[in-house]
């Protein structure tokens, strides 16, 4: 019997890489990782032998954009799960690009799964949207369940709402397995220096490193967030697909530990072996508006799966930390964002 083949677009993104990373060791499915020509592979670095070896893992070009690449991907691939992964994913870039944020997220989504029906692809399928939906939500209202009203509060978070209704429309008019997610924040190592908790590490690993003076540029500090760790994350997609998947189905999926921006920072500000570090507020790091409170209820996603966060807050934060001292030990060329 053939192996069964997975396609996971964006592989080459934190989510990705470590999806990737997490189906090697527990797999024997055959991985195709779909990227942009263009797309950076740092990620990715560590798969880079076994992808010139065609060793389970190969890469396919296709952007979100083209219909046509996505076409030619999924005939290539034939795949029996797919998790949609790929996206303009940064909500702070897309008030400065709205429009490339919702092209990418919306029609890319319909790209994906128009390019499966035509292809005669009848694959497990994997939508990722994220818990911004749900934007500006009342404190009565939390933990955050499913049924919780959207209230997007960013371009980003409107092109989710977008990404999550056409996955459901997928699964009910054209009967296929489609589910979608709204994944709360989920951090780790390889996450992009635009999130709060990346950037933080990232100019804490620079000053260490006496590449920048001792002092920390932030944004709102007061947001509140639930934070999983991105291994965490990637095993509860594992077990969405694989699990009595429920075509249709929608689930809130996320962490327990809950915190504001600003205590977060400063658990990082403790690990550092710089003392005494500076904080100030850079205006441009803040958003014209917050989806500040961020606590998700995951009764739903838990009681189908069995799945149950299992890496400590302090972990995840300590090893994005090490993240970064590790790669400014090879590269000192960062940006300060």
């Amino acid at each position: 019997m053939l192996n069964k083949r997975v396609l996971i677009t964006g592989i080459t993104g934190m989510v990705g890489s470590h999806l990737a990373d997490y189906l090697l060791e527990h797999t024997d499915w055959e991985i195709y990782g779909m990227c942009r020509w263009r797309s950076p592979l740092d990620n990715i670095a560590h798969l880079v032998p076994r992808i010139n070896a065609k060793d389970r893992v190969h890469l396919l070009y296709g952007d979100l954009r083209d219909f046509i690449s996505i076409h030619d991907v999924m005939s290539k691939a034939k795949p029996d799960y797919v998790f949609h992964l790929a996206a303009q994913s940064y909500p702070r870039t897309s008030f400065d690009s709205p429009l490339d944020t919702l092209e990418t997220n919306i029609q890319g989504t319909a790209n994906v799964l128009e390019a499966m029906r035509k292809a005669g692809v009848n694959a497990v399928t994997h939508v990722c949207a994220s818990s911004e939906v749900f934007g500006r939500v009342p404190k009565e209202k939390l933990p955050i369940d499913e049924e919780c009203t959207f209230h997007p509060a960013s371009p980003y978070a409107i092109s989710k709402v977008g990404t999550d209704l056409i996955g459901r429309y997928y699964a009910e008019a054209y009967n296929m397995t489609v589910m979608t997610t709204r994944m709360f924040t989920h951090t780790g190592p390889r996450r992009g220096d635009v999130f709060a908790e990346s950037t933080f590490a990232k100019q804490i690993a620079m000053i260490e490193a006496g590449l920048i003076p001792p002092v920390l540029k932030t944004g709102n500090l007061d947001s509140l967030r639930t934070f999983a760790d991105v291994r965490d994350a990637v095993r509860a997609y594992y077990l969405l697909v694989t699990h009595k998947p429920i075509s249709g189905e929608y689930y809130n999926i996320g962490g327990t530990y809950t915190c504001t921006i600003g205590e977060m920072l400063n658990t990082l500000l403790s690990m550092s072996t710089v003392k005494g570090i500076r904080v100030e507020t850079d205006p441009e790091r803040l958003r014209p508006i917050d989806a500040d409170l961020q606590v998700p209820n995951t009764a739903k996603f838990e009681s189908h799966t069995g799945w149950k966060p299992e890496i400590s807050f302090e972990k995840t934060m300590a090893d994005l930390l090490q993240y970064w001292r590790d790669r400014i030990l090879i590269n000192t060329a960062f940006l300060t964002r």
